[in-house]
C-alpha cells in the first residue's frame, strides 16, 4: 500500500487530497490500484504518521501463526491425554455469521466516554435479572451503527450483531416489552449526565465551554395529534417541510469544536425568540455563573433578552447576527469606516454604538461564490422568461409558468420587475438595476452584533462561522443517525427516544473528534462501513464422543482495517474461548485445545 494524491485548484490555491491506495495483480499480469481509504487533505506531520505505518504492513511482519487441532485419524499425545479432544475436521461448519466489527468500535467509543461507569449507580439491574444497563448500549450502538426502531432491533438487527457476544449476553437483552421499558428509566437522569459530560469532554480532548453555540430545530411525528393538551407534539414551524405533522422543537448547544453540552425538548409550536431566556437559566443553574459568550442566529434573540443579558451580573457575553434591514439603517455610518484584515480573505469594520459593537465582515470567497450562485440564477430565469414571452399559451397557463419559474429561482425573481398585463397572455419584464447593485455590494457581507467583550475582531468571525456546527449536529442526528421520523405515541419515550439518539451524537462526535487529527477527510460514517464488514462466527467442530467444539472468532482484519485500528490506538480484544457440549449444555472448555 502507498499513499497517492490529487491535486484541486481551489480560490487560486493549489490543494492536495490524498488517499491510502493498494496494487491488485489481475489475470495476465495486469496490476491495478485499488483505493482503500480516502484520508482527505492532511498535513505533513500526518502524512509521515499513515507512512510509517504503511510500510510496517508491508513487510509483512504481523501474520497470525496458524495452529494445530488433533484431527479424528490420530491418537491424542500423551501429554494431552487429560484435556485432549478428538476432532472431526472433515465435519467442520459455520454458523451465524454476524457483524462484530462496528459493534466492537462503539462499545469502546461508549467505554471511552465513560458511561458504563455513569450508569453502573443509576441504571440497576432489576430483581428478575435484566440488566438495564447493557439493554441502554445496545440502544445506543444500534443507533450509531444501523439506525432504526426498537422492534426492528427485537426481530432482526440483535442476531445479525455481535453485540450479545460483546456484552455476554443472550437474546432476552433485546426482549420487546424490555426495550420499551429501559426507556422510561432515561429521563431522570439526563441533567447528571450533561455535568459528566462536561467533564469527559475536558478531559479526553481539553474542550473548552467559554464559547456556546445555540441554535433549534424541529422533528416530526407520523402519528394523530395528541388529545392531551400538555402534550408537546404541536403543530408548528417544520424545518423538515412536513406542515402537515405534529412536532417537536429540539434546542441544542454544543462548543465551537461540535461537543454538546445540554439539549432542551420543547412543545412543537415553540417560537425561537422564546427559547433562550430558559436556557440561559437552564445553563447558569447546572454549571454556575462564568463569563461565557453565546453565539446564536439572528431569529433567537429578542431585543428585551438582549437587554437582561447586557444587565445581568456579571453580564453574560453574546453574538449575533443581525437582519439585512439593520444594515440599511447603519450602512452610512459603516461606509467611512476602514476595513481591517482579520485574515486573508476576510475583513471586519468596527462601530461601536452605546455597549454594543457592530462587526461588519466581508469574506472574499464567500463574495465570489455568492455572486457566482445568483449569476448563475438570474442567467436561468432570464432565458427562461423569454422562452415564455414566446410560447402562445393562455392566460392561466402563463401565470403557472411564471410561478413555476418565480419558485425555481426566487432570490433572482427580487432583481427583475414582472409586469403581467391586466388582460390577455402577455407580459413584460426589465432588470432593477438599482436592486442588483445593493445585492452585489452586500454578497459576501454579514453585519455582526456583539457585547462588548474585549476579543478580537477574528475571534469574533470564526466564532459566528462555527454556528454551522450546531446545523451539522442536528444533520447528523436526523440523517445518519434517523431520529426521524418518530413512531413513539407516549411523551416519555418520544423524549426518551430523542435521549439515546443525543447519547449516540456523542459516540459519533468522540469518534469524529478521535479522526480529525488523523486525517479530516476520514468520517465516522465510512470508518464503521469498514469495519462493519468485520465479522464473527461460530465454528462448530463435531468431536469423535457425539460432542460439539464450538469457537466463537471474528474474522482477520485486512490490511487497511489494521490501520485504522492501529491508527486509533485501539487494541483488539482476544478471541473468546472455546466452549464444548455436553449433554445439551454447553460450557467452557478448560483447557481449549489450540
Amino acid at each position: 500500500m502507498f499513499l497517492r494524491f490529487t491535486r484541486r485548484l481551489k480560490d487560486g490555491k493549489e490543494h492536495r487530497y490524498w488517499s491510502i491506495v493498494e496494487n491488485k495483480r489481475c489475470a495476465g499480469g495486469k496490476v491495478v490500484q485499488r483505493p482503500v481509504l480516502y484520508l482527505g487533505e492532511i498535513n505533513g506531520n500526518q502524512l509521515e504518521d499513515w507512512c510509517r505505518v504503511i510500510e510496517a504492513f508491508d513487510e509483512g511482519s504481523q501474520r497470525h501463526k496458524q495452529l494445530a487441532l488433533f484431527p479424528a485419524d490420530r491418537t491424542i499425545p500423551e501429554h494431552a491425554q487429560a484435556h485432549g479432544v478428538q476432532v472431526r475436521l472433515d465435519a467442520m461448519q459455520l454458523h451465524r455469521p454476524r457483524q462484530w466489527g462496528a459493534c466492537w468500535l462503539a462499545c469502546q467509543l461508549y467505554e471511552q466516554l465513560g458511561l458504563n461507569d455513569f450508569w453502573k449507580g443509576r441504571l440497576l439491574s432489576s430483581r428478575e435479572g435484566t440488566c438495564w444497563r447493557d439493554i441502554l448500549q445496545t440502544l445506543v450502538c444500534y443507533r450509531l451503527i444501523d439506525p432504526g426502531s426498537e422492534w426492528r432491533l427485537h426481530r432482526q438487527w440483535f442476531e445479525q450483531s455481535a453485540m450479545g457476544d460483546l456484552l455476554g449476553a443472550d437474546y432476552s437483552l433485546v426482549e420487546k416489552n424490555a426495550l420499551y421499558r429501559c426507556l422510561d428509566k432515561l429521563l431522570p437522569h439526563k441533567q447528571a449526565l450533561f455535568s459528566h459530560l462536561r467533564q469527559t469532554w475536558a478531559d479526553l480532548f481539553g474542550a473548552k465551554f467559554d464559547v456556546l453555540l445555540y441554535d433549534l430545530t424541529s422533528t416530526y411525528f407520523e402519528s394523530p395529534p395528541p388529545q392531551d393538551e400538555a402534550d408537546k407534539r404541536r403543530y408548528g414551524y417544520s424545518r423538515d417541510k412536513r406542515s402537515d405533522c405534529v412536532q417537536v422543537v429540539i434546542a441544542l448547544i454544543v462548543t465551537p469544536e461540535g461537543f454538546p453540552l445540554a439539549y432542551e425538548v420543547l412543545p412543537g409550536n415553540t417560537a425561537d425568540c422564546t427559547t433562550l431566556r430558559g436556557m440561559l437559566g437552564k445553563i447558569e443553574a447546572q454549571y454556575g455563573k462564568a463569563n461565557r459568550i453565546w453565539v446564536m442566529d439572528r431569529g433567537i434573540p429578542t431585543e428585551e433578552v438582549l437587554a437582561e443579558m447586557r444587565a445581568a451580573d456579571p453580564p453574560i457575553s453574546y453574538l449575533v447576527g443581525t437582519p439585512k434591514g439593520r444594515l440599511s439603517k447603519l450602512e452610512q455610518d459603516l461606509v467611512t469606516l476602514p476595513w481591517q484584515a482579520v485574515r486573508e480573505g476576510v475583513d471586519v469594520k468596527l462601530l461601536a454604538q452605546e455597549q454594543e459593537l457592530y462587526v461588519l465582515a466581508q469574506s472574499l470567497p464567500r463574495i465570489h461564490k455568492e455572486r457566482a450562485m445568483r449569476r448563475r440564477q438570474l442567467k436561468w430565469l432570464w432565458a427562461r422568461l423569454k422562452q415564455i414571452s414566446a410560447m402562445k399559451i393562455d392566460r392561466k397557463e402563463l401565470l403557472m409558468k411564471l410561478g413555476d419559474a418565480r419558485g425555481k429561482a426566487r432570490a433572482a425573481w427580487r432583481l427583475i420587475d414582472v409586469e403581467v398585463a391586466t388582460e390577455g397572455a402577455s407580459f413584460s419584464f426589465t432588470l432593477n438595476r438599482k436592486k442588483l447593485r445593493q445585492v452585489r455590494r452586500r454578497a459576501g457581507r454579514y453585519l455582526l452584533r456583539n457585547k462588548l467583550c474585549g476579543k478580537d475582531p477574528t475571534h469574533l468571525w470564526q466564532f459566528y462561522i462555527q454556528l454551522v456546527e450546531v446545523e451539522a449536529a442536528f444533520k447528523t442526528m436526523k440523517d445518519d443517525l434517523n431520529l426521524r421520523p418518530i413512531y413513539h405515541q407516549l411523551e416519555g419515550r418520544i423524549e426518551a427516544h430523542i435521549f439515546v439518539a443525543f447519547l449516540a451524537y456523542c459516540l459519533h462526535v468522540t469518534l469524529c473528534a478521535r479522526l480529525k487529527p488523523l486525517a479530516p477527510g476520514l468520517t465516522p460514517r465510512a470508518l464503521l462501513a469498514k469495519l462493519a464488514a468485520v465479522q464473527m462466527l461460530d465454528v462448530q467442530f463435531p468431536t469423535t464422543d457425539g460432542r460439539t467444539l464450538i469457537m466463537s472468532r471474528y474474522t482477520e482484519l485486512n490490511a487497511d482495517q489494521k490501520l485504522l485500528v492501529q491508527q486509533l490506538k485501539l487494541d483488539l480484544p482476544p478471541q473468546p474461548p472455546p466452549r464444548i457440549t455436553a449433554a445439551g449444555k454447553i460450557h467452557s472448555a478448560p483447557t481449549p485445545l489450540l
